[in-house]
């Protein structure tokens, strides 16, 4: 079986992996298409600290192969958008309806997979590089099948993310003004979700001036090149402030950049070991500073309606898509990723 795997020394594709069968309350699902996410890079560079080997990948949708026991909302042959949440669903965080922060779901790495008799690593309960992979059931929701999977393999952590981000974490409402910091794959998601939610003013900042088009396409209404432009359309600050790129820098002008009452929301990964410096006066003035994982989302709930949003015509999947490779070009999709040529590269099976 193909995948990418990352050795600890690099990251290649390899033909001689091995899947297990899936057991009670888990399903194989043959992985169709995968977004290349700077997450997966960041496992590579070490900015994720991750044990190794480990398959890459986390942002995948495919078709059910197989069910365990007792999974009963998927059968074989179901379109499915693969989260990385493999929460337990039973604890008092799952209960309350945050399984993002639920306990079992975070740092407890499974190995399902086998290279030579040895066992290997999954990333983020999922690694969607590789043709195959075994998943909680809760992890694999059901879309309908009109919807082309390259498109739907975004939807498990891109647009989680950046929209829900919008919606979930900060509570963006009507006619709010919205600063986006990153044009990216993130950051295009939280600008839709912005304009999904009503915001009046939406800017993106990116230093890649070739950008422009997409972020307004997606929703922006001003586009800036630098973080010290952005007081030129809105002198009184933000409302909301979203750091879409992990640099320590910007993370204090996202918190510089707030109007009264306003939210930094930090979505970028910087260096575990990181860390970052502001004004704490500033704060005074009922301002936040928000941290937000995985968009703060319920992926039931919500891969399920942001598929519902792109059949309306209502959310853009498509057009985050700049180019599919097949898996044999992985190094191509991690050049254009780490060049900014693209807002996803989808790598298919």
């Amino acid at each position: 079986m193909r995948g990418v795997l990352f050795d600890g020394e690099r990251a290649a594709v390899v033909d001689d992996l091995e899947i297990r069968d899936p057991g009670p309350g888990e399903v194989l699902v043959a992985i169709a298409a995968a977004g290349l996410c700077h997450s997966d890079l960041s496992v590579i560079d070490g900015t994720i600290p991750f044990p190794r080997p480990v398959v890459l990948g986390h942002e995948g949708a495919g078709v059910v192969e197989a069910v365990g026991a007792g999974v009963t909302h998927v059968v074989p042959g179901d379109h499915v958008c693969l989260s990385t949440l493999a929460n337990c669903g039973a604890c008092a965080e799952c209960d309350r309806g945050r399984p993002t922060m639920c306990r079992q779901a975070i740092g407890r790495p499974g190995r399902p997979f086998s290279r030579g008799g040895e066992p290997v690593y999954q990333f983020a309960a999922n690694s969607a590089f590789a043709e195959r992979t075994v998943v909680k059931a809760v992890q694999a929701v059901k879309i309908p099948k009109e919807i082309p999977l390259t498109s739907a393999a975004l939807i498990g952590c891109g647009v989680l993310t950046g929209v829900g981000a919008v919606l979930n974490r900060a509570g963006v409402d009507r006619g709010e003004s919205v600063v986006v910091i990153g044009a990216g794959g993130v950051g295009l998601n939280v600008v839709q979700g912005a304009r999904l939610a009503g915001a009046l003013t939406i800017v993106a900042v990116d230093a890649n001036p070739a950008k422009e088009e997409v972020a307004r396409r997606f929703g922006a209404t001003e586009f800036v090149t630098d973080v010290a432009d952005v007081r030129g359309v809105l002198p009184d600050g933000a409302d909301h402030v979203f750091e879409c790129v992990g640099r320590i820098d910007l993370v204090r002008a996202a918190i510089d950049l707030l109007d009264r009452h306003g939210q930094a929301v930090l979505l970028g990964m910087p260096a575990a070991d990181a860390e970052a410096t502001f004004v704490p006066a500033q704060l005074f003035l009922d301002k936040s500073v928000l941290g937000c994982r995985y968009g703060s989302s319920r992926p039931q709930r919500d891969i399920r309606l942001y598929a519902d949003l792109y059949a309306a015509g209502r959310l853009m999947l498509d057009e985050l898509v700049t180019r599919a490779y097949p898996i044999a070009e992985f190094d191509a999709a991690v050049a254009d990723a780490e060049a900014g040529r693209v807002a996803r590269g989808v790598l298919t099976f």
